[in-house]
Formats: C-alpha cells, structure tokens, sequence
C-alpha cells in the first residue's frame, strides 16, 4: 500500500529576485542557521554572474537548474532474494532538489575561492552544461540506462 503523500510547506519567495528556487537556494547553502551570511553568498554569486555575463542572472540560474536536475535515477528494490537497482522517472520536484544540492555540494568541494566566486562558478558551468553537478548527473544516467533491463521490476506487483 502506497504511503500517504507528505503534505509540504509552501516556502516564501527571496526579497530581492522574488524566486521560490533561490530562496530553496538559500536554505541549502546555510549552515547552523546562519541565513543572512547564506543570503549574501547567494545574491553575491547572483550579482558575479550578472557581472561575467551582462544576462539576467536569474535567467542563467534557471538553465542551470534545468540542465543539472536528472531526468531517471536508480532504486533499491528487493525481488526473490536479490537487490536490484531499478530506473525511474523523477518527479520535478526531486529534480529541482537534486540539482540544487548538486550545486552547492560542488561550489562547497572546490578550495582556494570565496564561496560566492565558486557558487557563481558552478552555477555558470551547469548553464553551459559543463561542471561536477552536470557530472553527477551524467554518471546517474548512465547507471540507469545500464540497469534499463531491470525496469519492467518497476511495475507494481499485485497478489492475486
């Protein structure tokens, strides 16, 4: 039987872009709840974007988020004894999850920068898709075509 499907809070979107996704942002880069520093990396990579680019960095953020979320990704599932790791389609809202915390684990990987010039590095990088998070994304693709041949495990299984 199918769990019940969580209720989710509505978050509020960021003062200065008016955005739900930068705000998602935000709140991932914070740490120990720290988020008017984690605010100012944000709108500082924002603005090193709109300085690299002269393009609306709101506009360059969404192509990355597009290009860096996947599209399948693989689940554990227990069949007659054996694990199998089985493709599925991923919701948007995972995708958008995913690719933001792609993101900001690949912008907190790099050394040797100001985490605003790595975040605003990465973020450019995913919108050419290039960069770790585009990467990640790319390796999960790959290990789901691989594992296609387990799909048709996917299906519900109804006992009759």
């Amino acid at each position: 039987m199918r769990r019940k499907v969580k209720n989710r809070r509505s978050l509020v979107a960021d003062p200065v872009y008016d955005s739900i996704k930068v705000s998602k942002l935000v709140n991932y880069l914070m740490m120990r709840g720290q988020k008017a520093t984690a605010r100012g990396l944000v709108y500082g990579a924002l603005a090193n974007i709109k300085e690299i680019t002269k393009i609306e960095p709101l506009e360059v953020f969404e192509e990355a988020l597009k290009n860096a979320g996947p599209v399948m990704e693989l689940r554990s599932r227990r069949v007659g004894g054996a694990n199998y790791q089985i493709p599925h389609e991923v919701s948007p809202a995972r995708r958008l999850t995913l690719a933001l915390r792609w993101i900001v684990e690949a912008a907190r990987s790099k050394k040797g920068e100001p985490m605003r010039a790595k975040l605003a590095k990465e973020i450019l990088a995913a919108s050419k898709n290039e960069g770790e998070a585009i990467k990640k994304r790319e390796t999960i693709h790959r290990m789901a075509e691989a594992n296609r041949a387990f799909a048709h495990f996917a299906r519900s299984y109804v006992k009759r």
